[in-house]
């Protein structure tokens, strides 16, 4: 008797909301219709900030370096210890990677990220006499810097109208309409594109906070959203689900 055939394995259904490396794309926004996004997202959080502790440009890389693929909160909660012994390029290379380490390991890639905020810390004082450039291709020369890094720092701590984007904010800008692209730097040149001018300095921060507490990837919370008006995405969750 011929043996049955093995039954086929079920695809993996796709996330209803999409994922963070296939986000849902709406049509989209018209240039007023995105500008009253953004202006709707200032108006109910008009002095927005990060959610990362810092002291100084310097403890703001290292923490925005160590926020790679991790939540601000561990990032936070590492940091707390780390900046009592090593809040300078100077204390951190001699802290080392070992004393790091000590500090970061509950933080995902930790190994990595020792090795290159250290690398980074060295560079500062080899180059730039310990000092955090306030210049986008320094910054993206030192170890584990990348564009996103560089903006937020050039952002929150030189006050550059930089777009640093993150999973949350690729996320929202293909999601909402606001700013479809496939790629992280699409989506940062038409969020500036797209941005009115005036709002441009602290965009980056209403559209990370949003993404990260409203606009969520598993499932948006559309019931609390502020710009629900003038979103463009198709499946909007205008009810909170029953649990």
């Amino acid at each position: 008797m011929a043996a049955k055939p093995a039954p086929r394995k079920r695809a993996a259904a796709k996330p209803l909301h999409g994922s963070a490396e296939a986000p849902r794309r709406a049509r989209v926004m018209n240039a007023k219709q995105a500008g009253d996004f953004i202006r709707a997202l200032a108006a109910a959080n008009p002095e927005p900030e990060t959610e990362l502790h810092f002291t100084s440009p310097y403890t703001l890389l290292v923490a925005v370096a160590l926020s790679a693929q991790a939540t601000d909160v561990s990032v936070n909660k590492a940091t707390a210890t780390l900046f009592k012994e090593a809040d300078t390029p100077e204390a951190m290379v001699a802290l080392g990677e070992e004393g790091l380490a000590k500090h970061i390991r509950t933080i995902g890639l930790w190994k990595g990220k020792a090795r290159n905020v250290i690398a980074m810390s060295r560079l500062l004082l080899e180059r730039h006499g310990g000092e955090v450039p306030a210049d986008r291709a320094a910054l993206e020369a030192l170890p584990g810097v990348g564009r996103k890094t560089a903006n937020v720092v050039l952002n929150v701590a030189f006050g550059e109208e930089a777009m640093a984007v993150d999973t949350h904010i690729f996320r929202l800008g293909n999601r909402t309409g606001l700013a479809p692209g496939k790629t992280p730097r699409e989506v940062e040149d038409a969020l500036v594109k797209r941005c009115p001018p005036e709002l441009l300095r602290d965009a980056h921060h209403w559209l990370i906070l949003h993404g990260r507490y409203v606009c969520k990837a598993r499932m948006p919370e559309c019931w609390r959203c502020v710009a629900i008006a003038l979103c463009n995405y198709s499946d909007k969750v205008r009810v909170p689900p029953v649990r």
